[in-house]
């Protein structure tokens, strides 16, 4: 545990939500990663955030800000591999058959956390429904 309360994680993957959240400052956000042993990003997670730079009005700030936060050494992004695409399609079928779809950018953030063992660190409720993944789910 932390001073402020929060539980030490090892892994904790970012999603879109959460990266957003940390570079306006969120506390509970900076308290969880300033308590991780490594960040990570899925190179989905990636593509999300070169979206929303392409649709907003800062892209290169932006796009330098993400750089800065990626040369860091205690972040490394997740890529999409055989293992993942694997998780992906079982997550995916899980889905599917409970009748509880979700985004297929968050199967494949999901499949990525899966695959690293890591906490999940999100403000979407769509990830509850992925029974075996471990997320911390916060409320904006």
């Amino acid at each position: 545990m932390t001073s402020s309360g929060v539980e030490l994680v090892a892994r904790l993957v970012l999603d879109t939500s959460a990266y957003s959240h940390f570079r306006r400052g969120h506390e509970l956000v900076l308290d969880l990663m300033a308590g991780a042993g490594i960040i990570f990003l899925s190179t989905t997670v990636l593509g999300e955030l070169e979206a929303g730079f392409e649709l907003g009005s800062r892209a290169r700030e932006n796009r330098i800000l993400l750089g800065e936060f990626l040369d860091e050494p205690f972040v490394a992004v997740r890529p999409v591999t055989a293992t993942v695409a694997r998780r992906y399609g079982q997550v995916f079928a899980q889905l599917r058959r409970g009748g509880t779809p979700i985004p297929v950018n968050d199967i494949w953030i999901a499949a990525s956390t899966l695959d690293c063992g890591g906490q999940l660190l999100t403000f979407d409720d769509d990830f509850r429904k992925v029974a075996s993944l471990d997320c911390t789910i916060l409320k904006p």
